[in-house]
């Protein structure tokens, strides 16, 4: 089996690769990049391809999945009160400003 044939994964496992990836480029990655990491998140959830075999299954673990939404704003919780507030500010004089420029 050449490296990076997919034929031992599951339909359900393609599946969850694409829809990854259809969110990666919605966000702007590349078509590489994005079924690179789509491809990583099924193995690190489901632990790759599946064999066949009574016994040989594992349990799903779906923290990978949820790991993308809790990973930002980390940095924004750590600057002071002020500091946000004059970005808020300042992104709502910019909005204004190019929303009367159209």
């Amino acid at each position: 089996m050449p490296r990076g044939d997919k034929s031992s994964y599951t339909d359900k496992q393609k599946r969850q690769a694409e829809h990854i990836e259809e969110g990666y480029e919605k966000r702007g990655v590349g078509d590489k990049e994005a079924e690179r990491r789509a491809w990583a998140t099924v193995n690190a959830e489901t632990g790759g391809g599946k064999k066949s075999g009574s016994g040989r299954g594992k349990a799903e673990n779906h923290a990978p999945s949820r790991k993308g939404g809790h990973a930002g704003g980390a940095a924004s919780g750590k600057r002071s009160a002020a500091a946000r507030s004059a970005s808020a500010k300042k992104a709502a004089a910019t909005r204004k400003r190019r929303a009367a420029a159209h």
